[in-house]
């Protein structure tokens, strides 16, 4: 018997599953744990508006199965980035970080992964790097209260490409519910030591 959950992404297993079957499938192929993935799709973002029955829907599959969801990978700030020189995509990345910590604190899931981006789809400048960090200051305070952690992927782009990058921010933000989550893939293809 392993010591050491092992878990897998909701994007390995067929798309097409509802979340009853995902997660006996995942059970069955001897994982302890799904990652749920709230990606830049609509299909996706619309779970961040799921009824409270569809809420309990989801506790009752893991409640049955025995699978947990116990992390949420939160990529849509890719589409809706705190660092957007768009007022209205902005406002939209604080909806997204609120509903997503509501989700999380209804379902149970601990951790919510974030994409180390200030901007995706955008040329980044001050100002995008300085309305990211308003941003990840008030999306830590509102976490914190919620007693959900949030943990910063370590990214495909230079911006947030290193645990030393991660370090500023962690430093920056100064709160035991921001953490790193160390992509061993993105670190390996920047050349960091792992």
């Amino acid at each position: 018997m392993r010591q050491h959950p092992l878990g897998i992404y909701e994007k390995a297993l067929p798309k097409h599953l509802s979340w009853p079957e995902r997660l006996a499938l995942a059970k069955a192929c001897g994982f302890d744990f799904v990652e749920m993935s709230v990606d830049e799709s609509d299909e996706r973002l619309a779970r961040l508006s799921w009824s409270k029955a569809q809420r309990l829907a989801l506790v009752d599959a893991m409640l049955e199965t025995g699978i947990r969801i116990p992390s949420m990978c939160l990529s849509g700030h890719r589409r809706f980035p705190f660092g957007s020189h768009d007022p209205a995509l902005r406002q939209r990345a604080f909806d997204v970080m609120e509903q997503a910590i509501k989700l999380a604190q209804d379902v149970g899931i601990r951790t919510i992964q974030l994409a180390g981006y200030d901007v995706y789809y955008e040329e980044q400048d001050e100002g995008t790097l300085a309305r990211f960090s308003e941003g990840m200051q008030w999306a830590v305070e509102r976490a914190a209260a919620a007693q959900v952690m949030l943990a910063v992927e370590i990214m495909d782009t230079a911006f947030m490409n290193s645990i030393g990058k991660w370090k500023a921010w962690d430093a920056l933000l100064a709160s035991p519910w921001f953490t790193v989550y160390p992509d061993v893939g993105n670190l390996s293809a920047w050349g960091n030591d792992v």
